[in-house]
């Protein structure tokens, strides 16, 4: 890896990639507990639902659903895809269960959340992606919770516009689609998923009119010049909110962390970050794509 002469683009250092890293003094967990996480608990378990906080072991559960808050997910808890950052299941999912999109929506009700996050696997064994039950599942929630703003985190759909369509016809306040690395490294970390595809996602979002985001993970091995190129990519396709977090090993059998990321470097993602014209930056070693997401809607 060659070295840079330009002071603000450092390049990641050479590590031996089966070097165990110990979590550095910054990365600190919060341990779930207290009424209102208990209440979360049980209004996912009493209602069948599937969270991203739980199916991709998310740091923040104890702050979030402490606050009342969760990222709900759909269309089941096994994915088509096998990313090798990503604790979800993968395989071979249960057929679609169309009582789904009235049971979220009824426990968005329940929760009392004024601002609500969907996000769901991938479902590349449905012709549509799953799009129409994204848009079942949005249209129920804004029929029974008319004052939530909601923001929907979604796969690509395989870059298919007719399906995109759906979810924008359903007008979500924001639509996110994870960029999660850059460009270098979007095929060892993304399993069969494209980084120009995912660009075109997010354009397409943008120029529908509707507020578009992203999230990155660093540690991953990405280099500084590569996070900023990443920006630029995303702000060139009209997207307006960006989150920046540390990448953690879920398990033993995922990849590595190649590197754990200072709080200095991720304020200087973040106001890289606005120089370059987003509108919002959430930037820090604990930042997960719906952290905060109540944020990006204003």
């Amino acid at each position: 890896m060659k070295e840079t002469q330009n002071k603000t683009t450092l390049k990641a250092p050479i590590k031996d990639k089966q070097t165990k890293l110990g979590k550095p003094k910054w990365l600190k967990l919060q341990i779930p507990t207290g009424k209102e996480y208990l209440k979360v608990d049980k209004i996912v378990e009493d209602h069948g639902l599937h969270t991203i906080c739980r199916s991709g072991k998310c740091p923040n559960i104890g702050e979030c659903w402490g606050s009342g808050t969760a990222t709900l997910m759909i269309l089941g808890d096994v994915c088509t895809r096998a990313c090798t950052f990503c604790s979800v299941k993968t395989g071979r999912p249960d057929t679609v269960d169309w009582k789904e999109p009235m049971r979220v929506a009824k426990s968005v009700q329940l929760m009392g959340l004024k601002h609500a996050v969907i996000t769901s696997v991938d479902r590349d064994d449905l012709k549509d992606g799953g799009a129409s039950v994204w848009q079942a599942t949005i249209q129920a929630i804004k029929k029974l919770n008319p004052e939530t703003t909601m923001e929907v985190l979604i796969p690509d759909f395989k870059g298919k516009p007719e399906n995109i369509q759906l979810v924008i016809d359903a007008k979500p306040e924001v639509i996110s689609h994870n960029m999660e690395t850059v460009r270098r490294l979007t095929r060892e970390v993304r399993r069969n998923s494209n980084y120009d595809r995912s660009l075109s996602v997010l354009k397409f979002v943008a120029e529908a009119g509707i507020r578009a985001k992203s999230g990155v993970m660093v540690g991953l091995g990405e280099t500084e010049e590569e996070v900023l190129e990443t920006m630029d990519d995303l702000r060139a396709n009209g997207v307006e909110v960006l989150t920046i977090g540390q990448y953690l090993q879920p398990t033993k059998d995922h990849r590595k962390v190649y590197e754990y990321i200072k709080p200095e470097v991720f304020e200087r993602y973040r106001v890289a970050g606005l120089e370059k014209g987003f509108r919002h930056v959430e930037s820090g070693p604990m930042v997960r794509s719906s952290y905060h997401a109540e944020k990006h809607v204003h």
